[in-house]
């Protein structure tokens, strides 16, 4: 393999390439990436001016495809198309044309990304975090979107429409903190953010270099973009997890007549399994969508003398899909409980959500504390969700899982078991059989039996006469 072909294989995975293998290129670009950006031997980087501000730590697009030429002994075009892969991918991006993710080979102005942006963290692109960014690039060009943008703009808020409110707050906040930067600053973060947002939500009649990137399982050549990856990548986590894919311990329900398998998996036992458990830990939404996990996670919070955050959840959860007759009283319930001053199981909000949540109340409806359970959802996902998993609640819980045996007993007689045959089946066989006792009788006989009987009613016929006259 000539040097530098090593680096085009994160575009060329397929899905039979093992998760080691994928891993290993992973490594490779962070080890670049941090080649690139050292200040003795890494692409020379300086203070640029753009237009009239002075942008620090700049580098231009000709001194990156040089510094890839020399580091991997490659030609021009070669190091141009690796140099063109990182911007497409959002390790590096450009302070100037910001539709086109490549590498000019002239003195056009890059920046490295923070790694905050980086697609091997894998944050989950949430379509909340594109409206916020949207909105506050509304609020900034006073109504005026490119067209693709517009058109997203409007079917967030119409999908979006009952925390719409609670994200132009947030799109105000942070408009309002990016105007207290400095102005190099806010130049900075907000080519940054555009970037990000070109990778992931790219303009129509593009690829998205997310599509192939590391890790990606689809081909960029193919005729139609698919979730494909995300699929794949949903089947590999919940293959062991699905009775019909993967063996049931201690056994199949649908294939045996022992229930054991749902009795140990219903939404309250006392101890669950360890499959069970592990789903826990897949994501905080399968965490709080078991019964029995968030009963393991309420355990903790109460611990940490935060067991408010999480009623307060449930109780918003059963604002939403309970009753309409009781939605009124459900709601004032709720903010009297968690919102209202010295209520008591108080929680903490910031007062533009509560200026938002108490505007609802006026006029309540299911989805009227919508922005505040998902202020206090994402504050348990990204603060007590990761030291759940790390307390010595769950390693107790994990360490008293229940692990079943195979039965071995009722797998070998399901395997021996034959299933019923069809009504159906079971009324031509009867039919085939009479036709072949049919056929097995001797005609002579069968004859000579119809003589006998006509005969003898004759015979009966000629007595019956004889005795009328």
């Amino acid at each position: 393999m000539r040097p530098g072909h090593e680096t085009d294989l994160s575009s060329h995975l397929s899905p039979c390439l093992n998760a080691a293998l994928r891993f290993r290129v992973k490594l490779k670009f962070l080890k670049v990436l941090l080649e690139m950006q050292d200040l003795k031997t890494g692409v020379k980087s300086q203070p640029q001016r753009l237009v009239i501000t002075t942008i620090p730590h700049a580098i231009t697009g000709e001194d990156i495809i040089s510094w890839l030429a020399d580091r991997f002994q490659v030609d021009t075009q070669e190091a141009r198309s690796f140099g063109s892969m990182l911007v497409a991918l959002g390790y590096i991006y450009p302070l100037q044309d910001h539709k086109r993710l490549v590498i000019k080979p002239d003195a056009s102005l890059y920046r490295f990304q923070t790694p905050y942006f980086w697609p091997t963290q894998q944050w989950p692109v949430e379509d909340t975090d594109y409206a916020i960014y949207l909105a506050k690039r509304n609020i900034r060009k006073k109504g005026i979107l490119e067209l693709h943008e517009q058109e997203h703009y409007n079917r967030l808020h119409k999908w979006m429409n009952h925390k719409w409110d609670f994200i132009v707050m947030q799109a105000k906040e942070q408009y309002r903190a990016a105007k207290e930067r400095k102005k190099p600053d806010r130049v900075v973060f907000d080519c940054q953010e555009r970037a990000y947002w070109v990778v992931h939500r790219p303009p129509p009649g593009t690829v998205s270099a997310m599509d192939y990137g590391l890790d990606r399982l689809i081909d960029p050549n193919a005729d139609e973009v698919t979730g494909e990856s995300l699929l794949v990548k949903y089947c590999a986590t919940y293959n062991s997890h699905d009775p019909f894919l993967s063996k049931c311990l201690p056994s199949n329900p649908w294939l045996t007549d022992d229930v054991t398998y749902w009795t140990l998996n219903m939404p309250y036992v006392e101890m669950p399994t360890k499959m069970r458990v592990e789903r826990w830990t897949f994501s905080f939404a399968e965490l709080l969508s078991d019964p029995r996990g968030r009963n393991d996670f309420r355990l903790f919070l109460k611990k940490e003398f935060s067991g408010e955050n999480l009623a307060f959840w449930e109780s918003c959860e059963d604002l939403k899909w309970g009753e309409a007759a009781t939605m009124s009283e459900k709601a004032e319930h709720i903010y009297k409980t968690f919102l209202a001053r010295g209520a008591p199981r108080w929680i903490n909000i910031d007062g533009k959500t509560m200026e938002i949540t108490v505007k609802g109340l006026k006029h309540p409806h299911r989805y009227v504390l919508d922005a505040a359970q998902t202020h206090i959802y994402m504050l348990m996902k990204k603060d007590s969700y990761g030291r759940y998993q790390k307390s010595p609640v769950f390693k107790e819980t994990v360490k008293k899982a229940i692990c079943p045996e195979e039965d071995a007993q009722l797998e070998q007689n399901a395997k021996k078991r034959r299933p019923s045959l069809s009504p159906i089946i079971l009324r031509q066989m009867e039919q085939e059989q009479r036709a072949k006792m049919a056929a097995t009788v001797d005609i002579t006989q069968v004859m000579s039996k119809l003589s006998k009987q006509e005969s003898d009613k004759r015979s009966a016929h000629c007595i019956k006469s004889s005795q009328q006259y």
